[in-house]
């Protein structure tokens, strides 16, 4: 019926003429569109649309921003719709490296800027260490004869010992045998003293010089050799005296012990001064010098302060725990300051510099991906305008970085609100923190949790704080559902962060995969559609790094994608907050993976270093609270 139907509508337009079908389509579309003014007004609207949309002459993607194509269509990663971007031109007078941001989008990046200023470089070091002996203190108290010890006077370890004080008896053959020797040569002195020959004369005398000469050498002193002489009988025990004055801190002898020449019988330390041996990391070498004052402080004595002077900066670093030793002398005449006590140092320091001092920013300011330092400064003269810089940064000064390179005195820089900068460049696929040559933006992650990212953008991003550049997420409006499970995925996160601690591999895997588990878990569904899709751009860099862990083979590899699941975990926390019942502290180590720098989470603030576990827990340079267990974020 509907083919017939066809046929004879057919049949009839082949018999009308092709201007009369034009004008009765005309005829039709205007009493569709309501006719008369209405219809002007409704045509007026779509002109003024089509005209928005021929300005919107860039088309991006939400979840790509760095696809940027001239007209409407599918992105070729995700496949999503594209979206309008307004370009008015504007941004054709500004360099590579700007952009201009409006009143109301610097209100809402809570922008803040500062002037480069010359100051004092100056910072506090805090370097822990322990109390030991002065070395040049401690002395031996040895056997300067073979026998057999048959008395003792400093029986324990501990013991206070004056300069001078018996402290063992010792009865030596060899020792004897060197009194009667003395007093024969005694007797022949007298005895050839009036010979008329010289030459005895002299061999009586020099024999009775080495016989004395012999019993000073097994350690008898001036006084005890006299008194043998006085007697003429041989002692049969010798008395061993204290050369110095200080503390038992060793003793090997025990009575009926037989002992050689050379033969340690105490070891006694000067306790008056003692040293406190720190440890430095190496990029406080700027900061410290020898004759330099160090307060610390001991556990021992809260509350209280002890002072000394750095005597001594190791040479070598240490390869394990890249730190070095720095010794510091220390007056201690009341004898508080035990060997072995525990010690935190303070060092309140400032770099010299010949002539002015050195250009410096605050330290918020600079953006540190560990190869590059990136600041943006206000342009001067263009409202607005802010210029992506690479710097050269000198060692941190408490607050403040010391600027070597790529800045004036007097330039603004921006010291909050500098990762929103970024974030906004990165949309506009210009250069940036993130992506240095520009086009392919990082922003890609940073908005869905750097999904599609090919491996050497993934390299790129190594060692950036990735978690302040998170979007923001009404975290109050996530459903229960949801938040529930990204409680368990935190906690997964933790079992590999402990595991990888304590060097425990095998625990690290089984972690990595209940981690896992728990992300196969979490209900996105219940999600809106925003929240949604940043979420699905999360949840594929997180399977893609737990996966990682889990195939990595050996610890080291392990701890590797370990380093890239933290920084995304991380940006997750900032995007959709903390939530469970313990809380999440964020750590930076400035030294992983060759001083790339690497994130970690732990629910406490003691560190435990996962990147470097035994040999170096506490190797930590920073940290903030991302969340606390009462469900309030930082």
């Amino acid at each position: 019926m509907n083919n017939g139907l066809l046929g004879k509508t057919r049949e009839i337009l082949g018999k009308v003429p092709l201007w009369a079908v034009l004008v009765a389509v005309f005829l039709l579309g205007f009493l569709l569109r309501g006719g008369g003014e209405k219809g002007q007004d409704h045509g007026a609207m779509q002109a003024s649309a089509e005209a928005g949309q021929q300005q919107a002459t860039v088309w991006t993607c939400a979840m790509h921003p760095h696809i940027r194509q001239p007209e409407p269509g599918k992105c070729p990663i995700c496949g999503m719709t594209l979206i309008p971007v307004k370009d008015d031109g504007g941004d054709e007078k500004l360099g590579p490296r700007q952009i201009k941001l409006g009143a109301t989008a610097r209100e809402l990046a809570e922008l803040q800027t500062a002037p480069v200023e010359r100051r004092r470089a100056t910072h506090t070091i805090r370097m822990p260490g322990r109390v030991s002996y002065d070395e040049t203190r401690v002395f031996h108290i040895t056997a300067w004869a073979g026998g057999r010890i048959d008395r003792l006077y400093v029986d324990y370890t501990g013991m206070l010992v004056r300069k001078g004080q018996l402290v063992a008896e010792l009865y030596s053959p060899e020792l004897y045998s060197a009194q009667e020797e003395l007093l024969q040569a005694i007797k022949g002195q007298e005895q050839f003293r009036n010979s008329s020959l010289g030459s005895i004369r002299r061999t009586a005398e020099s024999t009775l010089k080495a016989a004395r000469r012999k019993l000073e050498l097994y350690g008898l002193t001036g006084e005890q050799i006299d008194a043998v002489v006085e007697s003429g009988e041989p002692v049969t025990n010798l008395n061993i005296y204290a050369p110095i004055g200080g503390t038992v801190v060793e003793k090997n002898a025990m009575i009926g012990m037989y002992v050689n020449i050379g033969t340690s019988l105490y070891q006694i330390s000067d306790l008056s001064t003692v040293w406190v041996e720190l440890d430095a990391y190496e990029s406080d070498l700027p900061w410290l010098k020898l004759g330099q004052e160090v307060s610390f402080t001991t556990p021992a004595f809260p509350g209280e302060t002890f002072s000394g002077t750095i005597s001594f900066i190791d040479p070598m670093l240490d390869p394990r725990s890249r730190t070095l030793d720095v010794r510091v002398v220390a007056a201690n005449s009341d004898g508080r300051l035990k060997p072995e006590m525990l010690a935190t140092a303070v060092v309140d320091s400032r770099v010299e510099f010949a002539g002015e001092p050195p250009l410096m920013i605050p330290a918020t300011a600079p953006l540190i991906t560990g190869k590059r330092a990136v600041v943006y400064v206000q342009t001067p003269g263009k409202q607005g305008v802010f210029e992506g810089r690479v710097i050269v940064l000198g060692p941190r000064a408490g607050d403040y970085y010391i600027v070597t390179d790529g800045l004036a005195e007097g330039e603004m820089v921006v010291t909050n609100g500098a990762f929103k900068i970024d974030a906004a460049v990165q949309i506009a696929a210009r250069p940036s923190m993130m992506n240095p040559k520009g086009g392919k933006s990082g922003v890609g992650m940073n908005m869905a949790g750097m999904a599609g990212m090919d491996d050497g953008a993934m390299e790129e991003q190594e060692g950036a704080p990735m978690a302040e550049a998170a979007p923001e997420i009404d975290t109050a409006k996530l459903p229960e559902q949801f938040t529930d499970g990204l409680a368990a995925l935190y906690s997964a996160y933790l079992v590999v962060q402990e595991a990888l601690a304590s060097d425990l591999y095998e625990q690290a895997v089984q972690g990595a995969d209940s981690f896992a588990k728990a992300l196969a878990q979490v209900k996105m569904s219940v999600l809106s559609p925003d929240q949604h899709m940043a979420w699905m751009g999360y949840e594929k860099s997180l399977k893609t790094a737990v996966e990682g862990i889990s195939a990595a083979g050996d610890i080291a590899s392990a701890r590797e994608e370990f380093g890239r699941l933290s920084s995304i975990v991380a940006v997750v926390v900032k995007s959709f907050g903390g939530h469970g019942e313990q809380s999440l502290m964020l750590f930076h180590c400035p030294m992983a993976f060759d001083e790339r720098g690497a994130e970690w989470l732990q629910n406490d603030s003691e560190t435990r270093n996962p990147y470097y576990g035994s040999m170096m827990p506490g190797c930590m340079d920073r940290v903030d609270t991302l969340f606390t267990a009462n469900g309030k974020g930082n």
